[in-house]
């Protein structure tokens, strides 16, 4: 197995989780790490064995012993710093959401195409394997069609207007971090809506501190979703089908549970990982650059596509600009 050579772009809290992850998989190892900051790089390094820091995120784009770069930055940079990483020659796997709008996606998925290197939004929920039990099992028949999709992500973050969450400017708000999750769902298990009805609490910062939304689908069916950074929810998911229910308990985006009731029987399944969960990511995405493809089976370009374009669509009605 050819060893594929990680690179990180940030080095916030993500970025931390991320690598202690990577160094559980078989494979991958992480070499070197970049950040606006020579002493937040070396800090970094240190804490999670990477052998060369990089004062500035042009160094790690250009850095030659590195394949491929995670992105680990502010959503308002992910398109940027991407393209940056990419015209270098890297490949990318860019944390979610993939960028600000459709726009920006189209930018970085023809500059993966003009650069022959792989692109990939990181939303680690796809390559889980209860997400994937769950894809199966509703593609099976068994359970007949979808009625009814609910799912929510609500957390109460502590409210700072300088901080990611709450700052406009860092594309902060409940949608763009979290909403997205049961956005994403939806979508990947109902495909596109006809129609979209959304509201939203608009906090003083000017980003949306909770999001409500509704897909309507042409068979009639329905997608009831949510995300919020000022209160909690419970954050679980349920599917309801003409011959039964799938029901993923707290927190729904990367659980290690399941419970499915068929025919009048349920059953509980475990996934249960040792790791925080990035490790299945992390691995499609190495094996994919080794098998030297510019796409993911999995996380496929025109997920990312509807994905963004969806929340766009939310945006537009929310009234939610940046």
């Amino acid at each position: 197995m050819k060893t594929i050579n990680w690179g990180i772009l940030g080095t916030g809290k993500i970025a931390g989780k991320f690598a202690t992850d990577l160094h559980t998989v078989a494979g991958s190892q992480l070499v070197a790490v970049g950040s606006r900051s020579l002493e937040s790089a070396q800090a970094f390094a240190k804490e999670n064995n990477a052998s060369t820091a990089h004062a500035s995120y042009e160094a790690l784009a250009r850095d030659p012993q590195v394949d491929i770069i995670y992105i680990a930055t502010p959503h308002v940079r992910h398109c940027e710093d991407s393209i940056l990483c990419m015209q270098n020659g890297k490949h990318v796997l860019c944390e979610k959401p993939f960028a600000m709008n459709a726009q920006e996606v189209e930018k970085m998925l023809a500059c993966a195409k003009k650069n022959n290197v792989f692109l990939m939004e990181a939303l680690w929920t796809r390559m889980m394997p209860f997400f994937l039990f769950i894809e199966e099992e509703i593609k099976s028949g068994k359970y007949g069609h979808i009625q009814t999709l609910t799912a929510d992500f609500c957390f109460p973050a502590p409210f700072d207007p300088a901080g990611r969450l709450f700052d406009k400017s860092l594309g902060g708000g409940a949608l763009l971090d979290v909403g997205i999750y049961p956005v994403f769902f939806a979508l990947a298990l109902m495909g596109e809506p006809v129609e979209i009805l959304a509201k939203a609490k608009i906090g003083k910062t000017g980003v949306d501190e909770f999001t409500e939304m509704t897909f309507i689908y042409p068979n009639g069916a329905k997608a009831h979703l949510n995300g919020g950074i000022t209160q909690q929810t419970p954050t679980t998911a349920t599917i309801i089908l003409d011959k039964g229910l799938i029901y993923v308990p707290t927190r729904f985006h990367h659980s290690d549970t399941v419970t499915t009731v068929h025919d009048g029987v349920k059953l509980n399944h475990d996934f249960s990982h040792g790791e925080r969960g990035y490790n299945y990511e992390i691995a499609h995405a190495a094996q994919t650059v080794r098998e030297k493809k510019t796409e993911s089976n999995l996380m496929t370009h025109d997920l990312s596509r509807l994905i963004i374009k969806t929340l766009d669509r939310v945006r537009a009605i929310i009234g939610l600009q940046y």
